[in-house]
């Protein structure tokens, strides 16, 4: 495939800055992933409409990204174009409605949020992904999740129409969504309702949840948050304790001793060094139990 040709057809559709080459390691919380071909920081929505149509008409693999949690890049090079929607980031309040667009943080949001008065995201303050992401895996923490504060979601679907989907068509469940059945659709934004609150209490709340999270979870490496769903008998870390893998070791890559459903990187693992680990733990997890530990974690360009 001519990428040299496929640059320049991008540019010339200017629709945002365009990189050659680009590492993934640099865009993705695991600090892993060999480089793609071409990288987009997609300017607008009509920029990645016309991105998008291009790449679909010649074939070209492409693949859409927010801030590269919940993803493992492989190490090997991407042969196609990574989309970021980072710079899709626009958040907007209208009393206690809020529409975000897909690129924005989930931590921002939940912040600026409780500097306006709006409870009802607390806890997302720890989550380290985009709204897009967050709508697409239902993310949640402290019994709450991105449906119970949904109203509505706008995507780009297959046929690059733009679609409003309610919070009942989204099918959200735990960690799931209809967006998983149908990976080309695309969160352009998404409508929150929350309730008004003091501002205070919900800081107070906030700062609580962020010592918490500092005192139990690794967030001084490089992770992507909880690597394997909650089996509906008891959470993933028990079992992962269970079978004595808490602070196993890869390569570089280790299962939290801080946090077992937590595999980070040490500062030196390959990609290949976290998918190991992580079938690792799962194989016995299912060899001692029978339990198949179902990962959060997305595998892009693995063979």
């Amino acid at each position: 495939m001519d990428f040299r040709n496929i640059y320049y057809r991008l540019q010339a559709l200017d629709v945002g800055l365009i990189l050659r080459d680009e590492p993934m390691y640099k865009h993705t919380t695991y600090k892993v992933g060999g480089a793609a071909r071409l990288f987009v920081y997609i300017k607008d929505i009509d920029s990645l409409k016309s991105a998008l149509n291009f790449l679909r008409q010649e074939n070209v693999p492409h693949m859409v990204i927010g801030k590269g949690s919940d993803v493992l890049f492989s190490d090997r090079e991407y042969e196609g174009v990574i989309i970021s929607l980072d710079h899709l980031n626009r958040i907007e309040f209208n009393g206690n409605v809020i529409v975000a667009q897909a690129g924005a943080g989930l931590i921002p949001l939940a912040y600026q949020s409780a500097k306006v008065g709006l409870t009802g995201m607390e806890f997302m303050g720890g989550i380290p992904g985009a709204v897009g992401g967050g709508i697409y895996m239902n993310a949640g923490a402290y019994n709450s999740s991105i449906s119970a504060i949904c109203q509505s979601v706008r995507i780009l679907n297959e046929h690059n129409e733009i679609v409003t989907l309610s919070n009942e068509e989204m099918q959200f469940g735990y960690r799931t969504s209809i967006l998983q059945a149908h990976p080309e659709w695309i969160v352009l934004d998404a409508v929150f309702i929350l309730d008004v609150g003091d501002p205070v209490a919900i800081h107070q709340l906030l700062d609580k949840r962020k010592e918490r999270r500092m005192s139990t979870q690794p967030w001084n490496f490089a992770c992507a948050g909880s690597v394997f769903r909650n089996p509906d008998d008891q959470p993933a870390w028990k079992y992962v304790d269970e079978v004595g893998m808490r602070g196993y070791e890869i390569g570089g890559a280790q299962v939290s001793p801080k946090h077992s459903n937590f595999i980070v990187n040490n500062g030196y693992a390959s990609a290949r060094d976290i998918l190991d680990l992580i079938e690792l733990v799962q194989f016995k997890v299912w060899e001692k139990f029978g339990v198949k530990l179902k990962t959060e974690v997305i595998l892009v360009n693995w063979e």
